[in-house]
């Protein structure tokens, strides 16, 4: 058995031959970067489809890319069923009490002869419970129930915010995402979501309008501009005369409904559908996102699985690209999600992520036991088929054209027919285009626990961690968005007070009021407001960035009436400052020190003085990769740019390890072919010449017996003969033997070259495993890269 772990390459099991009905012992190792192209897994119930594709996310995982998998039926929670211990008491909660008792065995007896045969299976497949150990620390596992608090909540608020800002400046893609979200918002509400219908177009043009100014919706909303649209035709048509206003209220009532429901408040509360928060943890750890759908409605399915879909698309468009794998977006059960005739929301970002994904990296698995329920137009796009045993010649007949045109004429049909009808359980038929030929392989025992779908009450089993995990996540993400706001009550004016009107104050002193949040009425506390530009510039990093940044510094008693030391920065643009303040507001008492104009001149000298010492523009920096984070960038975003900066060298490093050793081992293996030639030919001369010399030794023996003469002439002409015919065969025999070493001497050149060669390997994979060297740099601004625009009474509502 061949040495599996290799770099970027998915251990999927081993070569099956078709004439004895047995593996053999040469692993299938599946290159990383060619699931770019996508796949696609068509098998029946029983075929060994679920597993192949748990081992393809376990092989995944290992090799650090992280999938987000869409579970219709509820068998991928298998994933986080991987126990390395191997022992029957990891078993025993998880195993089926129903087929148990079939068998005539106590829960405890069958936990242990499942957990004997696991060990087997791992063991006659080359693996162990180090692979499983080695399995749980790559990724992170956690189980997604939209819908329901079974496993982690996800949150759909976020599925009608704007999209970016570069999403938004495809016209066409803005205008797909919002017909396929106003479609599945449609199917939820029970509506025939068909897309000409006057309420399609109306919540089309609503997502497309709002999205369009970069403004976000959510259902409340929606719900509202439906009733009074921010527009009033609808092309060039007029909205009533489109859509009246009643039958604009129905549908209003509809939408009200839904969010009015009872279970409805659980599709708002969660972790936020956020590709990037699903593929990576708060700490940069690759993650296996697990999205169960299988305990909601077709509907409800439909709905979320599109919304899904869309964000992803929208993700996608927001990366860089790459030739490396990035990650896998993986759906199981595809039936209905993109059949071949209608036109369902899921399927145009489906077939979006299959026409591009392969330009950000990101690689598409489908699997299917309906063949017929496949669009082929977009099988089109998809370079691997894992095809296994199929239910009806139907099936293997659509099959067959599917590969067919996906192959482009380079597919045998009668031969790829016979070896279909042939296959056994777990044997599966790869097609890749990357590859010369299609192979026959049978796939490798799974190290996950293979227990069937999982109820509510399993996946909660499973869920405690991975939920407190979700909330810490979702709290480092909120806590890092969160912005310093000044707080006046750190210290006393000596002047307290309040009026309803804003006070006089000597000319000289400029005023500036900060919005408040909410329409209420406001109440101002003074402050010294400083506003300026702030830049920082490293030509070595590349580093070129100017900030606005706005102080407040409250009056504080005693000799000094302002000290920036306790100033604290407020959320706001110079640009939306207010020249005056709410009306109805009222103020507290300006303390004498800010009625005189000549202490705002000191204050701003100090304001400049300051400045350079409190901002720092926080870096990351990886020395070896020469990496810088960019401003903002968070901690986690940098590693998941570092992770796929070392993927695409450790793959270009692949590449050029096969490059420099491919001829070498080319020649080797030619020269051991004429090596191996020479020794057959040898043995071939050599026992020609003992037959020869046989028969010349026979001859001379007969001809003294039976001959005219004891000892004549030719009697002795033959015996001179086999003795000349002995000693040609001793130098046969001196000849196979040197050819033998010479093989041989070749063998241990290809052996030595072998192990060069896994060396090699084993430095690239070190030097990949190698812990990032992320270290931290704080650049402070230079002299002349501050400027204050302006300093003065500020004013700031409660709350700031």
């Amino acid at each position: 058995m061949q040495d599996f772990e290799k770099l970027g390459l998915f251990y999927l099991g081993r070569r099956y031959d078709m004439a004895v009905r047995r593996p053999l012992d040469e692993a299938v190792l599946y290159d990383s970067r060619d699931l770019v192209t996508h796949a696609v897994c068509v098998g029946m119930t029983g075929s060994g489809k679920t597993g192949l594709c748990l081992s393809l996310i376990e092989e995944a995982a290992i090799d650090g890319v992280p999938v987000i998998a869409i579970d219709p039926k509820g068998d991928l929670g298998n994933l986080l069923l991987t126990f390395p211990k191997l022992s029957a008491a990891e078993f025993r909660p998880w195993i089926d009490e129903d087929e148990a008792r079939r068998q005539g065995q106590s829960p405890e007896a069958f936990a242990a002869a499942e957990a004997e045969r696991w060990k087997a299976g791992l063991a006659d497949w080359g693996e162990d419970a180090a692979r499983i150990e080695r399995l749980r620390a790559a990724a992170d596992f956690t189980i997604y129930t939209p819908g329901s608090r079974a496993g982690v909540p996800v949150s759909i608020l976020g599925s009608f915010a704007a999209p970016s800002e570069q999403a938004r400046s495809d016209s066409e893609l803005l205008a797909e995402r919002a017909a396929s979200t106003a479609t599945s918002v449609l199917a939820l509400a029970g509506f025939d979501p068909a897309p000409r219908s006057p309420e399609h177009t109306l919540l089309t043009s609503l997502f497309g309008a709002a999205w369009a100014d970069g403004r976000d919706l959510d259902l409340a909303s929606l719900i509202q501009q439906v009733q009074t649209p921010p527009f009033s035709k609808v092309g060039v048509v007029d909205l009533e005369a489109f859509f009246p206003a009643k039958d604009r209220f129905e549908l209003a009532m509809r939408l009200n409904g839904l969010l009015a429901a009872p279970g409805f408040a659980r599709w708002l509360e969660g972790e936020p559908l956020d590709p990037a928060s699903l593929l990576y943890t708060a700490k940069g750890t690759p993650r296996v996102a697990v999205m169960s759908v299988a305990h909601l409605g077709d509907n409800e399915r439909m709905f979320f699985v599109s919304l899904l879909l869309n964000q992803i698309v929208g993700w996608m468009r927001s990366q860089t690209g790459t030739t490396s794998l990035r990650a896998i977006i993986y759906m199981d059960e595809i039936a209905g999600y993109f059949p071949p005739v209608a036109n369902p929301p899921s399927k145009p970002p489906l077939m979006t992520l299959l026409k591009q994904g392969r330009a950000f990296g990101l690689g598409v698995v489908l699997a299917t036991q309906n063949p017929v329920d496949l669009d082929y137009k977009g099988l089109a796009n998809i370079g691997t088929w894992f095809l296994g045993r199929l239910q009806t010649e139907r099936d293997k007949a659509r099959m067959l054209d599917g590969l067919e045109g996906a192959a482009a004429g380079s597919m045998d049909r009668a031969e790829t027919d016979r070896l279909l009808s042939a296959l056994d359980k777990r044997v599966f038929l790869l097609h890749n285009v990357h590859d010369n030929a299609p192979i026959v392989f049978q796939t490798r025992w799974t190290l996950s626990y293979l227990r069937g779908p999982l109820s509510r009450d399993q996946i909660k089993t499973l869920t405690p961690a991975a939920s407190a995990m979700a909330k810490s996540d979702v709290g480092g993400r909120q806590s890092q968005s969160k912005v310093q706001k000044a707080d006046t009550r750190t210290s006393k004016p000596d002047a307290i007070g309040g009026s309803s009107a804003p006070p006089i104050v000597p000319p000289g002193i400029q005023q500036y009021f900060v919005p408040g949040a909410g329409s209420g009425v406001a109440h101002y506390t003074p402050v010294v407001l400083g506003a300026a530009r702030v830049g920082f510039g490293d030509s070595k990093l590349g580093i070129d960035e100017t900030r606005e940044v706005v102080y407040a510094a409250p009056f504080g008693g005693g000799v000094v009436p302002v000290d920036w030391a306790t100033a604290t920065r407020v959320d706001i643009a110079t640009s939306d400052l207010e020249g005056a303040g709410r009306p109805g507001a009222t103020y507290a008492d300006v303390p004498s020190a800010g009625l005189q104009a000549r202490n705002y001149a000191g204050w701003n000298k100090d304001f400049a003085r300051w400045l350079p010492q409190s901002e720092k523009l926080e870096l990351m920096r990886h020395r070896d990769l020469k990496l810088t984070s960019n401003p903002g960038e968070s901690e986690r975003d940098f590693q998941i740019r570092v992770r796929d900066v070392q993927r695409v060298a450790r793959d270009a490093a692949v590449d050029a390890l096969k490059k420099k050793y491919a001829a070498k081992e080319a020649q080797i293996e030619e020269q051991r072919r004429r090596a191996a030639a020479a020794v057959d030919r040898e043995t071939a001369q050599a026992s020609q010449q003992k037959l020869q010399t046989g028969l010349s030794v026979g001859a001379t023996i007969l001809g003294a017996i039976f001959g005219r003469k004891a000892i004549g002439v030719g009697s002795l002409g033959r015996a001179t003969t086999a003795a000349r015919g002995v000693g040609r065969s001793m130098k046969e025999t001196d000849d196979i033997r040197r050819a033998n070493e010479n093989l041989e001497v070749l063998d241990e050149r290809a052996r030595a070259l072998q192990d060069e060669i896994t060396a090699e390997t084993r430095r690239i994979t070190e030097q990949f495993d190698a812990a990032s060297t992320v270290e931290k740099l704080s650049l402070a601004p230079k002299r002349g890269q501050v400027s204050v625009q302006l300093l003065g009474l500020g004013w700031l509502p409660d709350g700031h």
